[in-house]
């Protein structure tokens, strides 16, 4: 599923008119979770609607690459200049998004960093954007306060969700900046299971479904 203004905007119409949608949701992945690539992830679902869904995991760290190696590799800056970074652009956490589009960046941000025809309102304060534009402001110390980029993205087809939902592959629960910008990447999985009353040591194949 692409993530557009269109495809919002359908998430937000369904949602009016009462389905039951995940969007600006985190998913759990539970014990009965068969594919491996999801084993104990976190993922901010970004957009839910009868044409899919698509979000962002957000507890799977890219390996062997920082944000500043990132900043390099697309020429956003030169490396001379890297030791002039601000201080906030050091702490953005470069994580394992998903296996679709894996050498595409995504940032999920709050909202109080905003560009026009870019940036994608989610939920409750969540944004994303997806353009070189938000590292260029990221590097200059003019970015958002909480933001993390993802490389790739999770994707499900129409009612793919909701049957793996029904399987017990996932739980959900609300989202928090806590859960989506803490610095403690590993730690988050327990923190999503512990903020719907499960301590992750005593789940089973046969956990139910939030």
């Amino acid at each position: 599923m692409r993530l557009t203004r269109k495809a919002l905007a359908k998430n937000a119409a369904e949602k009016s008119a009462g389905g039951s949608y995940l969007d600006g949701q985190m998913l759990i992945a539970t014990p009965t979770m068969e594919d491996e690539r999801f084993s104990r992830s976190v993922i901010y679902i970004c957009a839910h609607s009868s044409e899919g869904a698509m979000g962002i995991i957000v507890n799977q760290p890219a390996p062997h690459i920082s944000f500043q190696d990132l900043l390099v590799k697309l020429d956003v800056i030169p490396k001379a200049d890297l030791i002039a970074l601000p201080p906030r652009a050091g702490g953005v956490k470069v994580l394992k998004g998903g296996p679709v589009e894996t050498e595409r960046g995504f940032v999920l941000h709050s909202a109080d960093f905003f560009i026009e025809n870019s940036t994608l309102p989610i939920d409750r304060g969540i944004c994303l954007t997806a353009t070189l534009d938000i590292l260029k402001a990221i590097a200059r110390g003019k970015g958002p306060e909480s933001a993390i980029l993802a490389l790739g993205y999770a994707g499900w087809a129409p009612g793919q969700l909701e049957t793996e939902i029904n399987h017990n592959g996932w739980l959900h629960c609300t989202a928090d900046p806590e859960l989506l910008f803490g610095t403690d990447v590993e730690a988050k999985y327990t923190k999503a299971m512990r903020k719907i009353g499960i301590r992750p040591g005593m789940l089973s194949s046969e956990v139910g479904h939030a």
